[in-house]
């Protein structure tokens, strides 16, 4: 488990960069940083002898917009709130699950979320899962003061505060402070107030990390106390002897989320490879590896039955029961947090 922080390190320098990692140039995965880790399709490099090239992106709308303006991937790697914006614009195709021979391992509340299976067909395949929710260092911040989410705007801690630069994430972290679990019931009152504590915490803001192994590296440096982040950088600090530590049980709740990969439409490279790909996700190994060396859950139900308690994972109901579920949102309130939270990250 400690090589995790290095690999961390190492991967932020390259998303920093602005680098992919150009492997087989016959299968691209368009993916969030991190996911590279060939611990995760150890299978395929197994049969092709090498892994797939990557171009990575930092928030599913970035993703969405440079596929839209014409960049082609054979994968992409969207989340339960977007899977359904994404089949809608036509940008994936469906997926056959009869090729992938570890189908039958993906437990059923996952493949048949709201818009992943529509009318028989597979839009996405479940992949991996977990939190978002306030993580401390525990030496610098006390237990009661990270028993709540306005830890994030008490002056306190300013220039000590990140959050993870994701819209879906922000919005997650806005309602639930004002105390709203589903953002689909929002009243524009209510998105008001949480665009006004978002903006308060943007006072304490330092910076906004792009994903996990920046938010890791911001914490295990010091320069950062609280972060409003993934399983990862809490799971992998931890396990390095480092005082960081993940609530998911404040007074306002965390957020659940679940990612997935498409079939994007026009792919430029081999179809096979692509499930081939896919299946190795699938797989007991990949599943384990997720669980224990990165901290977040995997659909896998035969791996997550034999490990998932003790990781601190029950099933996805225990897991997303009083939190907010990002679920898709309709297109309307998905645009209006869209352009606010540029506006807020900008200080406006």
């Amino acid at each position: 488990m400690k090589k995790i922080l290095s690999y961390l390190f190492s991967t932020a320098v390259l998303l920093f960069s602005g680098a992919a990692f150009a492997e087989d140039s016959e299968l691209v995965v368009f993916d969030w940083g991190g996911y590279e880790d060939p611990g995760f399709f150890q299978a395929y490099i197994d049969k092709y002898g090498d892994a797939p090239t990557y171009s990575f992106f930092s928030d599913e709308e970035e993703a969405f917009q440079k596929v839209r303006a014409g960049f082609r991937a054979d994968l992409g790697h969207p989340c339960s709130q977007s899977v359904v914006k994404w089949r809608n614009a036509g940008i994936i195709v469906p997926i056959d699950t009869s090729r992938l021979s570890n189908w039958d391992k993906v437990m059923p509340e996952f493949a048949n979320m709201e818009g992943w299976n529509v009318d028989g067909k597979q839009w996405a395949v479940p992949i991996d899962w977990g939190a978002t929710a306030l993580t401390y260092n525990t030496e610098e911040v006390s237990a009661e003061e990270a028993s709540s989410l306005y830890v994030f705007a008490d002056p306190k801690f300013q220039d000590r505060v990140s959050l993870v630069d994701n819209v879906d994430d922000a919005y997650a972290l806005g309602f639930l402070a004002v105390g709203v679990r589903d953002w689909n019931k929002a009243t524009d009152a209510d998105f008001d107030k949480a665009s006004a504590f978002l903006r308060d915490v943007h006072k304490n803001v330092r910076t906004y990390h792009a994903d996990g192994a920046e938010g890791s590296a911001l914490m295990a440096s010091g320069e950062i106390l609280l972060e409003w982040t993934w399983n990862e950088v809490a799971a992998t600090l931890g396990w390095d002897g480092l005082p960081v530590a993940m609530n998911r049980d404040t007074k306002e709740g965390s957020s659940t989320w679940v990612c997935g990969y498409t079939m994007m439409k026009d792919a430029p490279g081999s179809e096979q490879k692509a499930y081939d790909f896919l299946d190795a996700w699938l797989a007991d190994s990949s599943a384990e590896y997720i669980v224990t060396e990165w901290g977040y859950g995997h659909s896998n139900g035969k791996v997550m039955a034999a490990i998932g308690e003790e990781n601190g994972f029950g099933s996805l109901d225990s897991y997303a029961a009083n939190t907010l579920w990002q679920s898709p949102t309709s297109p309307a309130l998905r645009e209006k947090m869209i352009k606010e939270w540029e506006l807020i990250k900008s200080g406006f």
